[in-house]
């Protein structure tokens, strides 16, 4: 389930040694004149893309080209016009998304019902193995975010090429997010200044997204390819249980952290990307598991899908069906299979099931036991999102449920759970707490503590100095891991 390839990551040595200094010299040796570093910072863009991808960064910038000459189109037209562009526009980065994500499983799909035999004749068989270019589920939301910001007229259209295609193709956020708008990042777009306050800033949240994917994220992700390669006679309750814990962890400090690092990076270049994530494993419900996990995302579905299908305005019965309708969209999202609808239709069940009274209930009930309630919503809907199929994520769900076997063929919990993995636990635990923000305003303050010698006290520099060295010691470490790595998959580069 994890989608391996040569791109350029940013936990990767490639990254970290060679392309990213780079870029930060020569960004910072050009002019003041933002066209100039604009310029530096798409070809920058291009070329991290064009690493992992090759020939297919074609795809990346036909969606450039074509959301560019859509929100130009649809300015200049009168109201009737406007509204078929639009259309227009907003169907051909559904087709581009169509044609390299869905192919495979809508055509395998068919040969299912009609026979195989026909779907060859026909041709289609060679769109099975359609090669997956990356990110292009983010990049494609990106732009159909600025062609419906235009066409409502919350935002005007650009006509500066280099600053469409910078937005689309950021590097920091192309491939795994945050998924941004155009009025969020215009401002920065057009005008941007950088501090050494906020250079610092960018290096430490980048240094702690890196401790998190590197850290925690790959240490886990060993225990969970091993467990969930198991046949359903050899998973025991405890090793479905740890499983599904390490893949709750692996998940979210993989996809968490490589946000973090993409929020570091722009802040290197005074670029301010929305927060991704808010401690989704402290939520009490389901509704609030999805204003903190992957915000970027549910807010993309909520004002571009959720509020046009009508929202909660036209009575009960249809703002459920609107939640199913964008929750099913949810999890095709992430990834072309049954499972994945199978994943998205699972949560919005359990909103609709919230609205319709559960929700009160989880108010007045003491929170520990809602707590709960989301926790275990959130682990079985993880074990169909990782299981490659309804079977194994049964075989998991049962094993868990205390229905598992006790073979002599299984594996000793004690035999995935070495000592770096217990750290990983542990720590992985703390920090998806919010008992960590203390740490993190720490890390934030430290340098402008450093830097105000005048009026700050000699303990508080003390304390700063002690921060300041623990980020490089932190970087020191995750480098040194990924030295004698080899294994550094990404979850979310499939998507």
């Amino acid at each position: 389930m994890v989608y391996y390839c040569q791109a350029m990551v940013f936990s990767s040595i490639g990254f970290l040694f060679y392309l990213l200094p780079l870029f930060i010299v020569v960004y910072y040796c050009l002019p003041s004149n933002v066209a100039a570093k604009n310029l530096c910072f798409l070809l920058v863009s291009l070329l991290f893309y064009f690493w992992g991808e090759h020939l297919f960064t074609i795809v990346l910038l036909t969606s450039i080209f074509l959301n560019y000459i859509c929100g130009i189109w649809i300015d200049r037209k009168e109201a009737l016009s406007r509204k078929r562009i639009f259309r227009l526009g907003i169907f051909l980065n559904l087709a581009l998304l169509v044609l390299f994500k869905y192919s495979p499983f809508i055509i395998n799909n068919i040969a299912t019902i009609v026979g195989a035999t026909l779907i060859e004749e026909m041709g289609m068989f060679e769109l099975m193995s359609i090669h997956l270019p990356l990110g292009i589920s983010f990049f494609t939301f990106q732009g159909m975010s600025y062609l419906f910001d235009v066409y409502r007229k919350d935002e005007k259209a650009e006509y500066n090429f280099i600053n469409v295609a910078l937005f689309i193709s950021m590097f920091p956020q192309l491939i795994a997010g945050p998924i941004v708008r155009y009025k969020e990042i215009r401002a920065y777009i057009k005008e941007r200044s950088s501090s050494i306050d906020n250079i610092i800033h960018g290096i430490n949240l980048f240094v702690v997204g890196l401790a998190y994917k590197v850290l925690i994220a790959n240490t886990l992700a060993t225990p969970v390819d091993t467990i969930f390669a198991l046949d359903g006679d050899q998973l025991s309750c405890g090793l479905a249980w740890t499983g599904t814990l390490a893949y709750t962890l692996q998940i979210y400090f993989d996809f968490c952290g490589y946000s973090t690092m993409a929020i570091g990076l722009g802040l290197m270049v005074g670029i301010k990307f929305p927060t991704n994530f808010n401690f989704p494993y402290i939520s009490k419900s389901i509704s609030e598991f999805w204003r903190r996990w992957h915000i970027t995302l549910s807010e993309w579905f909520r004002d571009y899908l959720y509020i046009p299908l009508g929202g909660n305005r036209n009575g009960t019965l249809k703002t459920y069906r609107n939640l199913l309708i964008v929750f099913l969209l949810c999890g095709i999202w992430h990834g072309a299979s049954w499972v994945f609808l199978f994943w998205g239709l699972y949560h919005g069940f359990f909103l609709v099931l919230e609205r319709l009274g559960l929700s009160r209930t989880l108010t007045v009930i003491p929170a520990v036991f809602s707590h709960f309630y989301a926790l275990m919503v959130v682990f079985i809907g993880w074990v169909f999102f990782r299981s490659d199929s309804f079977t194994q994520a049964l075989y998991f769900v049962q094993s868990m449920m205390g229905c598992g076997v006790d073979s002599p063929e299984s594996l000793l919990i004690s035999e995935v759970l070495s000592v770096q993995v217990i750290v990983a636990f542990v720590a992985g635990i703390f920090l998806s707490t919010p008992l960590v923000k203390p740490i993190f305003f720490k890390i934030d303050s430290s340098w402008s503590t450093l830097m105000d010698l005048s009026t700050t006290p000699h303990k508080s520099r003390s304390s700063a100095i002690v921060w300041q060295v623990s980020m490089l010691v932190i970087l020191f470490l995750s480098i040194m891991v990924l030295f004698n790595q080899s294994y550094n998959p990404f979850i979310y580069f499939r998507f």
